[in-house]
């Protein structure tokens, strides 16, 4: 590593502008050294090339051993089925140097560290249990294994890959997906049973078609041939007939060309398959990406996603009975126009099975029971949303244990919270309400327990609560501040606790499962370096919109260099994936940028990070503002954050820049060109320039179709407006952006030439994709960032 006098030498800006016509003259910027006073007296180096970094300062995160995730899939960690130990991978500073096991009792003890373990040996992660609760079967590197309660062992062992194990409603039978086919084991020791026969393509010649051809066929051989007609041929041994067919094999399904079957689940009783056929999009013309950087020295394609508006797949649900291998496609009735029917759950008392079906342009979904083996089908739940229906709790929908019971989740109030209703149809019952959202919610292994985690205590703050499972008092459990993400032990003792504050990365808890209980650290994930740093907590404060509505953000004040009230320069950042919330207590997927500001803030900047319209975590209309407009509501939300910095913290209003990626490069694009005068200097990084470029599921929801709202793509993308460039804007774009093409920043520079615009630059970095992944190309996308803001808003 350098030493601080080296890396100032390093990081001085160079006495260059974007073009000859708008250089000023200028002293070069020097990246300065904060010293962040500690026990030792020692510094951190606040500098672009240390920050950016990444994981090699900051550190890595514990994960899941197996099967890991903030929103279901076994959570965030993983338990072993006997609650004895949690599992994790983990990257211990100091002494690994790569992702390594290691487990910990959740009653005492320190990570062990399980040298040389061989992690698909290890019996931990998402587990399906018995219906008495006693045994559990898992999915582990593509074979089935079943625990008994004491002991392991493999259902299934060989190349073939096993997954998605379920039981039958006995206990006496295991389920499972092989080559995508439903397989069934009896554990008496009987042997593996193939239930459905599912094959590619479409189904060959009719049997009357068959046989026609070939009575065609026989009629000449008799004709023709005496040794046929005096039956000389069939006396001979060589024409004995083949046995019959064996009965007891499935009958084959051909779902037809193009498509596939997914989502197969078979009812406990065995008797009932419900499937999903999925048809892809024939003439859908998919975008052809350049490969730059290649082993060989040429120049690589690659073939990515389409473009919204364009033909998309369909799917429809299907019951698929055992016995006889009939298929019938059930929940075409239900809605008009173009829909996604997809099989979501069978029941555990195996009489229905539950479909959702949507319509194309998101604003309707329904929940429909389809009763077994009658075929009745009926619906239990329809939501319709004018703007389109989010996708938070989409996942979330299933029978309840008695299998009389439907569970989903639904944004009708306004928010997103749990709702049951009746298998026979009937008035949903909402477990979960107010103005706040449920995240999450799982049902305990005993049905008994909902586990909701939610921001119910404010839009800042994600804990785990309880709440029974036919809804009653919700009981909050975790209390710390930040954010609470929770693996619950199987014998649902203990949580595992993946916690995060503003100015600290997620780590490893243990706490009891009750109330009030103390949280034990287990892992310190972050290195000795960053614990040095300057890390804050930022303010979290309430700007007021035009509208009278109050948009939280992020504050960073000035914390070195701060100059007098009406002269001070500011940045506006704008998060992206434009449904995303990163105005909270927990520590920021930004954490590159919260860095960032650290340093913004010691050299003068007032930072400002807004959750504008259309961000997570503030309910339905929130999300739905930039309806038909994006760069409407969510860009006057900045700028009114510009204006209140200038009347609340003495900035000067002609010193304001404005950065953010994707959408917030989007959002940048649009302010640069759309209200003068506001922001002096932006940096779009990999940002959409054209709406109708983008993917069709992301949207296609917002904006509808190019071709059937063309004004809403129109006002909404920044390359009908590239003539209003007023100011210094940078452009930076990874020209192996698989998300948001490269191919969108080089429509607009060609627009810009056209125009005759002469502010604005780019920096292209040929190996990078959308989030980039190597600390030198972070260092020049934000060292070129922080020389625009220094040239032009100081």
């Amino acid at each position: 590593m350098r030493d601080n006098a080296t890396n100032k030498q390093m990081n001085r800006m160079e006495n260059s502008d974007m073009t000859p016509r708008t250089r000023p003259l200028w002293c070069a910027a020097v990246l300065i050294t904060m010293v962040a006073p500690t026990s030792q007296g020692q510094e951190f180096d606040l500098s672009l090339e240390n920050i950016m970094r990444g994981p090699e300062l900051v550190g890595s995160r514990p994960q899941a051993l197996r099967g890991g995730g903030f929103f279901g899939g076994g959570g965030p960690f993983s338990w072993s089925p006997d609650s004895r130990y949690i599992y994790f991978r983990w990257e211990q500073p100091g002494v690994d140097t790569t992702a390594t096991v290691y487990r910990v009792s959740p009653r005492e003890g320190r990570p062990e560290r399980l040298d040389g373990a061989d992690p698909d040996t290890i019996l931990a992660g998402p587990a399906t249990w018995s219906p008495n609760g006693r045994r559990a079967l898992f999915s582990i590197d593509g074979d089935i294994v079943l625990w008994d309660g004491e002991r392991s062992r493999y259902l299934t062992r060989g190349p073939g890959g096993e997954s998605n194990p379920v039981w039958s409603a006995d206990g006496g039978t295991v389920y499972f997906e092989r080559d995508g086919n439903i397989m069934a084991i009896e554990l008496s020791g009987v042997g593996i049973r193939q239930l459905t026969d599912i094959r590619r393509g479409d189904e060959p010649r009719t049997a009357q078609e068959r046989s026609e051809q070939r009575a065609f066929v026989a009629e000449q051989e008799r004709r023709f041939f005496e040794v046929i007609r005096d039956g000389h041929v069939e006396r001979q041994p060589w024409a004995r007939r083949a046995a019959s067919p064996d009965s007891t094999k499935p009958k084959p399904f051909y779902p037809g060309q193009n498509k596939n079957v997914r989502n197969m689940r078979v009812t406990p009783d065995g008797r009932f398959v419900l499937l999903t056929v999925s048809e892809q999009a024939r003439n859908a013309r998919r975008l052809e990406m350049p490969i730059w950087i290649t082993e060989d020295g040429y120049v690589d394609t690659y073939t990515g996603r389409t473009k919204v508006g364009d033909e998309q797949g369909t799917s429809r649900a299907a019951i698929l009975e055992v016995a006889t291998g009939e298929v019938t496609f059930v929940g075409d009735s239900v809605g008009e126009g173009e829909r996604s029917i997809v099989g979501v759950d069978v029941a555990p008392n195996s009489r229905h099975a539950l479909l959702r079906v949507e319509t194309y342009d998101d604003e309707h979904r329904w929940y429909v029971v389809v009763d077994v083996p009658s075929l009745e089908t009926r619906i239990v739940h329809h939501r319709h949303d004018p703007a389109w229906i989010g996708r938070l709790l989409a996942g979330t929908a299933g029978f309840m244990p008695d299998g009389e019971s439907v569970y989903f989740g639904s944004e009708q109030s306004g928010w997103a919270h749990l709702y049951t209703v009746p298998a026979k149809g009937g008035e949903p019952t909402a477990l979960t309400s107010g103005e706040w959202e449920v995240l999450n919610a799982d049902l305990s292994r005993d049905g008994r327990t909902w586990y909701i985690t939610a921001n119910r205590d404010g839009f800042q703050e994600v804990h785990l609560y309880t709440l029974p499972a036919r809804g009653g008092t919700l009981t909050k459990v975790t209390t710390a501040m930040g954010r609470q993400d929770v693996s619950v032990s199987p014998d649902g003792r203990w949580l595992a606790i993946s916690h995060s504050e503003a100015n600290h990365p997620p780590e490893l808890y243990v706490q009891e499962n009750r109330l009030g209980r103390d949280m034990r650290k287990i892992t310190e994930s972050t290195t000795e370096e960053w614990r040095r740093g300057p890390w804050i907590k930022p303010e979290i404060v309430m700007i007021p919109a035009r509208d009278g509505t109050d948009v939280p953000a992020r504050l960073y004040r000035p914390t070195a260099n701060q100059a007098p009230a009406g002269q001070r320069p500011a940045v506006i950042f704008v998060h992206g994936a434009g449904y995303l919330q990163n105005v909270h207590n927990w520590w920021s997927n930004y954490y590159r940028e919260y860095m960032f500001h650290h340093l913004l803030a010691s050299r003068g900047y007032t930072v400002l990070d807004m959750d504008y319209r259309g961000s997570a975590g503030h309910g339905r209309d929130w999300r739905t503002a930039i309806y038909r407009h994006m760069g409407g509501k969510d860009l006057t939300d900045q700028v009114d954050g510009a204006k209140w910095l200038v009347e609340t913290l003495g900035v000067d209003s002609t010193r304001i820049g404005i950065y953010g990626g994707s959408y917030g490069g989007f959002i940048t694009l649009m302010g640069m060109f759309t209200t003068p005068g506001i922001f002096k200097a932006g940096a779009a990084l990999r940002p959409v320039t054209d709406w109708a470029h983008y993917n069709h599921g992301y949207t296609s929801n917002i904006l509808n179709e190019p071709q059937v709202d063309s004004l809403a793509y129109q006002r909404s993308s920044p390359i009908y407006h590239a003539e209003g460039l007023q100011g210094h804007l940078l452009m930076a774009h990874g020209m192996v952006d698989d998300n948001v093409l490269f191919f969108d920043t080089v429509r607009l520079a060609q627009r810009l030439i056209e125009l005759g615009k002469d502010n604005w630059e780019v920096a292209i970095y040929p190996a990078e994709r959308h989030g980039f992944q190597h600390p030198s190309s972070w260092a020049d996308e934000y060292r070129r960032i922080f020389k625009l803001f220094e040239r032009t808003l100081k």
